[in-house]
């Protein structure tokens, strides 16, 4: 996929929402407070974090309010139903990309890089989204949601917008995939998580 692909980042975003949306609702009463690959925060405060981020996108994109709780220090806390936040997020963040043209050149992101073409900022709202729906799916012990076809597009996409993002701290070193690796081990190692997290806690 390249960004003259008109339309197919729809396609990514709405994979990796469900992907997120999925994995949440997998979670476990018990494994709410497990720790995640994600900088050694919990199953809840990843699921804040990521709930927080597709806000701040949406935000950008419609000039509305951004997340109540800051993305990058999640409480940990969440009261009454666990999911709602998330569903809104997504519904939310539905209406705002749908008035997102294929082709727009300048879309306003919450990333340092400021407006983006549609398909990177659609894009990198997804790599979060599936990121993070790849931590809580390892630390509560579901099936991963990535696979070579939605990485692929994902890893284009972080190799355009990561490196400045490490400064941040919003992502670890790189980590050595190795000669051969598949498209979800080498994204993920990109992004400083190891691939065989879970295994390595047993």
């Amino acid at each position: 996929m390249n960004e003259t692909a008109a339309g197919q980042w729809r396609i990514v975003l709405d994979e990796a929402h469900r992907a997120l949306r999925t994995t949440a609702e997998g979670i476990p009463v018990e494994a709410w407070d497990l720790s995640t690959p994600c900088d050694r925060w919990t199953v809840t405060q990843v699921l804040q974090h990521a709930t927080g981020d597709q806000l701040a996108y949406v935000a950008a994109i419609t000039g509305g309010s951004g997340p109540e709780e800051d993305p990058f220090a999640p409480s940990g806390r969440i009261e009454g139903n666990k999911l709602t936040g998330l569903y809104a997020a997504l519904d939310a963040s539905a209406r705002a990309w749908a008035g997102v043209a294929d082709e727009d050149p300048q879309v306003p992101t919450p990333l340092p890089h400021g407006a983006l073409p549609a398909h990177t900022a659609a894009v990198a709202a997804a790599l979060d989204a599936a990121v993070h729906a790849w931590d809580i799916a390892v630390a509560t012990g579901q099936p991963s949601p990535l696979h070579d076809d939605l990485a692929r597009p994902l890893f284009e996409v972080a190799r355009q917008i990561v490196e400045p993002l490490r400064a941040y701290g919003a992502f670890a070193a790189a980590l050595d995939p190795g000669a051969e690796a598949d498209e979800v081990s080498a994204l993920l190692s990109y992004l400083g998580r190891d691939p065989r997290w879970a295994e390595s806690r047993h």
